[in-house]
């Protein structure tokens, strides 16, 4: 796809983008940055000449980075000037802020300030005379220090004017010190060490690579910024290309960090591109989208990067030997070189090579955005958050306040001691494991608004060290044993187990090699939770990090899959195994009428998406089997739907009706022969026959594509609409089932997710409005459609995407494509936009009546009949959006900082009752199945109108009594598919039509949520409102009359509001 062609959808929204983004240079902000401006001068303008500058101004800080001989007489700066974005008119909102450079004056330093901090600790003085002048100012609001790309050793100072404008909210300058023509260049090279302190061994100095840099940065920041300016000016494309690309990059927060990517680097790269040094590649002609893309694909795949970038000097055309000697040095050094032709200073010292890696690999999925995505991948690129917790599988924090072993060396070095131990934990995490981390990524954030750099350097601690981590393979991350060198390879083997300490061990495999291994034991569904116990380990080994100060975000979501001893997605292979016997046994039947010609599962539990897939009842078994009981023996079980087909015959009836009526005789012989032939229970009512074995409940179902042919040919007749075809919802389950089952097999972290999407919908009470097919699509999108990620590969960051998806997709006017075979032709997209543009027909006039309001097109139903024809509405939807946004932003919170004041990760799961007009409390015992109930209801509020006894008639739990009977006996007391909850909020509909909405959690909630029909209000709005509330109540009353036995309480908490 070209360049031109990506222009065509994107060009529209790329203009509105910009308009929102670009900084409007009026009268107005111009007046704001000169008066601002003008009040800094002025304030350093009364800084007395020669005032007596000593370390007694921040003796602390001064102390901590290491130096001396730091007194000096204060003088003018040389220079104040803007520079940076709003210089080159670039700057990109909402971050707008003006970079004001302060030249500092060659009289206060020596000939030799660029050794041992020196050079640092007088430009911390200097600053620190300035702000106490700028807080005396009426026109300055507030002055606070921040760092120069978060290094602690280059403070700055943040000036907030007195005066304010609507249209920049939250501006600011930065005041910046420069050094040019400070010190001699050659004093400053990369092979020079100027910390004495640090050394190799006793007698060797260490070269100060990165100390040396930080001073050559300052020396050199003018000039780099006026060789930029100079190559932006005028270029209006160019500019906002910039503009565009600063967006992106704010958007990925891995990649816009300190050690990575910031927009100054990025102008350098493209004016690298737009001169003759990068044979400007970028040129005139392009648009700014062309840039953006060239720019990307030249990060992402240029083999530049290896041997550096170098701007080419107009004085020195050839380049000498020596200078190549400079490059190379520079190449060793640093894993990224953009720099001068002489390679004095390397523009990019900070970037680290995982962080360029991770950079590289987001512009290879913004590209494949490009290519593949809906308008040319607009929103993928500039308004998909890419954060650390939908970016990485595992994410880690680790609190590291008050911990003296980071700095126990000195705060200052070549490196500060923060970057020094980001470094340490890479390494330490990258060796141990190996090919199961795909990318890790290690950051930490020290600096804050609120720091006071004059107390010194230990204040940097104060916010935690971020990690993410990116696994290569499921396959890889969950291994239970890593094998290491063998035994033979004595020097490696000792190595290994000095690294592993106790967790080391040797082991004969099954090839007969005798190996270093080590071995994380762990049942089927915890093997999750493996990279967290290894970098726990080595975190705690390594280290001597406590596991307080360790938080791993893996497993906190867990608790709401789990009851009882564990996960009962551990029984599934039991049910699997059951269900091949039982299908062997139905192609075996021989007498009946028409062979069994397929079989198969229906039913969440066998593709691994079931909340709770049911656990093998002792009960649920053959005729002869004698059951042992536990003490908390359930009395329900939950039926699995099972379809088959039987083979070809030309006596089937004609009519629909007749033909249900036959497959029931069919269901009822198929029992029967079972039951003869194996011994099997079988039990039959006149719509189902179930058959219990081997621990479970299987729903026998028959699928007749006469059924289908049938609604086939009748398709044009009223009749038939009104019709719910049995055959035609057996074949699209049937298909759906398939087809989730095959995804399950690519992605299997993709049940995991699934699961915990259908526990959070129902426990918000969703569970009336979209069904588990609808979730099952939802999440299934993400894992086919992940761009601009990599598909998720772990439970909570796949979580949080579906909520993302949820709160942000734009329902109304895009209709969302789940194309999981990869076989949609362009006439079925075609086909299906036709639907979508239908269903949205008198959308400006009717929003609340579009249906489907989600509409969710399959392969097998490309008009989304199947699962949200009619629900969720419009309301409901919006609603379940407004629901998901809390939850992101609560998770996401919880990602980076943990319990938020009461807010804790459960509350994730717990929905606000308040929000409903009447609240019904079920008899938490008299649910089917207690042990699912993830938070008891209760309520403090509204007015109490009911209150009902638990019924004696049914409990949960077989009672000790009936466990003396024989088993006979015991199996007649074996509920199949009762549910208490379903029938009561059937009878309710049947009951009170059109009065109210129910909102309820079928996976074990004990609360039901009312909103009264607005339709009737509208009828009562002249009414008195007390009559009205009196008419509620006496509802309400008879509402817990037709739930006796299993209603509790019942609470109005508002009633409907009148309209005029």
């Amino acid at each position: 796809m070209d360049s031109e062609t990506i222009m065509g959808p994107m060009d529209l929204k790329v203009r509105e983008l910009l308009k929102e983004v670009q900084l409007d240079y009026s009268s107005a902000t111009a007046k704001l940055v000169d008066d601002t401006v003008s009040a800094i001068k002025q304030a350093i303008d009364t800084i007395p000449e020669d005032l007596q500058v000593t370390a007694d101004l921040a003796p602390q800080f001064v102390r901590d980075i290491g130096a001396d001989k730091v007194e000096f007489n204060f003088k003018k700066p040389k220079l104040i000037e803007i520079g940076g974005s709003y210089s080159m008119r670039c700057i990109a909102k909402p971050d707008v802020n003006i970079d004001l450079f302060v030249r500092l004056p060659k009289e206060c330093f020596h000939e030799k300030d660029y050794l041992n901090h020196r050079y640092h600790a007088k430009r911390f003085l200097y600053l620190c005379i300035i702000k106490k002048y700028l807080n005396s100012s009426s026109l300055i609001r507030k002055v606070e220090w921040s760092t120069l790309q978060n290094e602690a050793r280059k403070p700055l100072l943040v000036v907030h004017p007195a005066m304010e404008l609507d249209e920049i909210p939250g501006f600011f300058v930065r005041i910046i010190p420069t050094a040019t023509s400070l010190f001699s260049i050659l004093k400053l090279n990369m092979k020079r060490n100027n910390v004495r302190s640090l050394k190799q061994d006793e007698s060797t100095p260490r070269a100060t690579p990165k100390y040396n840099s930080s001073i050559l940065e300052d020396m050199f920041l003018e000039n780099n910024a006026e060789f930029v300016k100079q190559t932006f000016l005028g270029w209006k494309e160019l500019g906002e290309a910039l503009i565009l690309l600063k967006v992106w990059a704010r958007q990925r927060s891995s990649i816009y960090a300190h050690d990575c990517l910031n927009g100054f680097l990025i102008s350098v790269i493209m004016a690298y591109l737009a001169t003759d040094s990068g044979r400007n590649l970028i040129n005139n002609s392009m648009k700014p989208m062309q840039i953006v893309r060239f720019t990307l694909d030249f990060i992402a795949s240029s083999k530049l990067w290896n041997s550096g970038l170098y701007f080419k000097s107009q004085s020195l055309p050839n380049i000498s030997k020596e200078e190549l000697q400079e490059r190379k040095q520079c190449l060793r050094l640093f894993p990224v070189v953009i720099s001068e032709s002489l390679a004095h200073f390397n523009l990019v010292f900070r970037i680290i090579g995982s962080g360029f890696m991770e950079l590289q690999d987001e512009a290879g999925l913004t590209l494949s955005c490009l290519d593949k995505c809906k308008d040319g991948g607009f929103e993928e690129l500039f308004l998909t958050k890419i954060d650390y917790p939908a970016k990485y599988d595992y994410c880690m924090r680790l609190n590291l306040k008050g911990n003296s072993d980071v700095h126990v060396s000195g705060f200052c070095l070549d490196e500060e001691c923060w970057r020094s131990f980001e470094q340490k934990v890479h390494a330490l995490l990258l060796q141990g494991l190996s090919d199961r981390a795909k990318f890790i990524r290690v950051t930490w954030k020290n600096a804050t608004s609120e720091s006071n750099v004059e107390n010194g350097l230990s204040i940097f601690d104060q916010e935690p060290l971020l990690i993410g981590i990116s696994i290569n393979s499921l396959e890889k991350a969950f291994r239970v044993v890593d094998v290491g060198p063998n035994a033979e390879n004595k020097d490696e083997a000792l190595k290994f187990r000095e690294f592993w300490g106790e967790k080391a061990e040797l082991r004969r495999f099954k090839d007969g090699t005798i190996a270093e291994s080590t071995v994380w034991e762990s049942k089927q569904w915890e093997r999750h939770t493996i990279i967290k116990r290894i970098t726990g380990y080595l975190l705690s080994r390594h280290l001597s990090l406590s596991e307080r100060n360790i938080v791993h975000v893996v497993d906190q979501l867990d608790f709401s899959l789990v009851h009882g001893i564990g996960d009962p997605i551990s029984f599934s292979g039991s049910l699997l195994e059951a269900f091949e016997v039982l299908s062997k046994r139905l192609h075996l039947l021989k007498d009946i009428p028409l062979k069994v010609s397929s079989v198969q599962p229906l039913d969440s539990a066998f593709r691994f998406t079931s909340v709770f897939p049911p656990e093998p009842h002792p009960l649920a078994n053959e005729k002869s089997y004698v059951p042992r009981l536990n003490k908390l023996t359930s009395t329900c079980i939950k039926p699995l739907e099972v379809m088959i087909q039987l083979e070809g015959s030309g006596n089937w009836p004609m009519d629909d009706i007749a033909i249900e009526k036959t497959k029931s005789a069919f269901l009822i012989r198929i029992g029967e022969s079972l039951q003869n032939n194996w011994g099997m229970l079988c039990t039959a009512t006149e719509e189902n026959v179930d058959v219990l074995m081997s621990g479970y409940a299987f729903r026998l179902k028959i699928l007749h594509e006469r059924g289908l042919s049938l609604l086939n040919m009748q398709n044009g007749s009223n009749h038939v609409k009104r019709i719910s075809s049995v055959d035609k919802e057996l074949f699209i389950r049937g298909q759906h089932s398939s087809m989730i089952n095959g995804l399950q097999g690519r992605y299997p972290i993709y049940g995991p997710v699934v699961r915990l999407a259908k526990r959070w919908v129902a426990s918000h009470l969703f569970s009336a409005f979209l069904v588990e097919e609808a979730v099952e699509l939802l999440v299934a999108y993400l894992f086919l459609k992940p761009l601009p990620f990599h598909a998720p590969c772990s439970r909570i960051s796949g979580f949080l995407r579906f909520l993302r998806l949820l709160s942000e997709y734009d329902w109304n006017f895009s209709a969302l494509v789940v194309d999981i075979n990869g076989d949609l032709s362009p006439s079925d997209e075609k086909e299906i936009n036709e639907n979508f543009t239908t269903s949205r027909k008198g959308y400006e006039e009717f929003s609340h009546k579009v249906n489907p309001a989600m509409f969710l097109a399959t392969a097998y139903d490309k008009a989304s009949e199947a699962w949200t024809r009619f629900s969720p509405n419009s309301l409901e939807l919006r609603r379940l959006g407004a629901y998901a946004r809390s939850s992101v932003n609560l998770l996401t919170k919880l990602i980076f900082k943990g319990q938020v004041d009461s807010y804790r990760w459960e509350c994730l799961f717990r929905t606000p009752l308040n929000n409903y007009d009447a609240v019904i409390l079920l008899h938490r015992e008299k649910m089917p199945y207690p042990q699912q109930l993830l938070f008891p209801s209760e309520m403090n509020q509204g007015k109490h109108v009911a209150h009902g006894n638990a019924s004696k008639a049914f409990h949960p739990f077989l009672l000790p009594e009936y466990m003396k009977g024989n088993s006979t006996d015991l199996k007649d007391k074996l509920l199949v598919d009762f549910d208490p909850l379903r029938c009561f909020i059937g009878d309710l509909e049947k009951e009170f039509p059109d009065t109210f909405k129910l909102w309820y959690d079928s996976l074990g909630g004990d609360a039901i949520g009312m909103v009264w029909d607005r339709s009737l209000s509208k009828k009562r709005e002249r009414d008195e409102e007390k009559e009205e509330e009196k008419d509620r109540v006496n509802v309400l009353k008879a509402v817990g009359e037709v739930g006796k036995g299993f209603v509790r309480s019942i609470y109005l908490l508002k009633s409907p509001r009148l309209r005029n």
